[in-house]
């Protein structure tokens, strides 16, 4: 168990400098206002988790998982590991199952920010 840890640790600082890192060279590119370096890395980590499960599942590398996937790809966007999951909801024929999960997770994700928002501001005032 601690060696697993280890490595999601492992991968998941590796993933999340390089999250940081895409992010400040999009937003030197494009300059500020709307956040492509946060698009762009949920997307492309959401096709890099897809090809990972597979390639892993095929080749009989799932041992791999904590590093890579639960690791690396979740610190370079946990979007990519939410796809995932709605994906499999939806794979498993349970559709409903997963408009529901995106809906909560991004209705209610937004909801909790706001409220974190106006919580800390109250707080702080």
């Amino acid at each position: 168990m601690m060696i697993t840890a280890l490595q999601v640790a492992l991968g998941g600082a590796i993933g999340a400098t390089l999250r940081y890192l895409a992010g400040v060279a999009v937003l030197r590119v494009t300059g500020p206002g709307f956040p492509l370096g946060v698009l762009g890395v949920n997307i492309v980590g959401s096709f890099l988790m897809g090809a990972l499960v597979v390639y892993l599942g095929q080749r009989g590398l799932t041992h791999l998982n904590p590093l890579l996937a639960t690791g690396l790809l979740g610190g370079f966007t946990t979007f990519s590991s939410f796809s995932l999951e709605a994906y499999t909801l939806f794979e498993r024929g349970q559709a409903g199952q997963a408009v529901l999960y995106v809906a909560l997770s991004v209705g209610v994700s937004l909801l909790a920010l706001v409220a974190g928002v106006f919580s800390m501001r109250g707080a702080l005032a």
